[in-house]
C-alpha cells in the first residue's frame, strides 16, 4: 500500500511529510445542481412563478372554455415550460458568474426599485451609488522638465 507518507514525490511537493491533505476542495460548499443548471432554491422559485402564471392562464382559459380541467392542465404545462425554458435561460445568465450572483442581482434590483421592501430581504447592504469613480490621481505637472535633475 502506497500512502502519502511513503511516496517521496508527493511529500516533496509541499515540503511536508506529516500525511495531511494539502488541498481544499473549492466546490465543497456549493449547492448541488438539481435539473437544467438550477439549484434546489432556484428550481422552487422557477417552478413556483411558472405555476402561478399557469394558474392565472388556466383560470382565464377555464372561463373561456367553460371547463375547470383547464386550470390544473395549464398549471402543469406552465411548470414544465417554466422549469425547462427558465432553467436554460438562467443557466446562460449564470455562466461564469459567482454562485451568489442571482441572489445579489435580485437584492440589488429590489433595493433600487422598492427600497422599503429591500429592507426585508437584506437589500440595505447593497451599494446602490451610481457615478464616476476616481483614484484621485492627477496628470503630472507640466512645470517639471524632463531630464532636468
Amino acid at each position: 500500500m502506497t500512502g502519502y507518507r511513503q511516496n517521496p514525490r508527493l511529500a516533496a511537493q509541499d515540503g511536508l511529510n506529516d500525511g495531511l491533505v494539502v488541498f481544499l476542495p473549492h466546490r465543497l460548499n456549493r449547492h448541488p445542481v438539481v435539473i437544467r443548471g438550477l439549484t434546489a432554491d432556484e428550481l422552487w422559485a422557477c417552478a413556483g412563478l411558472s405555476g402561478v402564471a399557469g394558474f392565472l392562464t388556466g383560470l382565464a382559459a377555464a372561463w373561456l372554455t367553460q371547463s375547470i380541467a383547464m386550470v390544473p392542465t395549464l398549471v402543469v404545462v406552465g411548470i414544465g415550460i417554466g422549469v425547462f425554458g427558465g432553467g436554460g435561460f438562467l443557466r446562460r445568465k449564470k455562466r461564469g458568474r459567482p454562485d451568489t450572483w442571482l441572489y445579489r442581482q435580485l437584492q440589488w434590483r429590489l433595493a433600487l426599485r422598492y427600497p422599503s421592501l429591500a429592507a426585508q430581504v437584506g437589500g440595505r447592504q447593497i451599494i446602490t451609488y451610481s457615478g464616476w469613480w476616481t483614484t484621485r490621481r492627477e496628470w503630472p505637472s507640466t512645470s517639471i522638465r524632463r531630464g532636468a535633475a
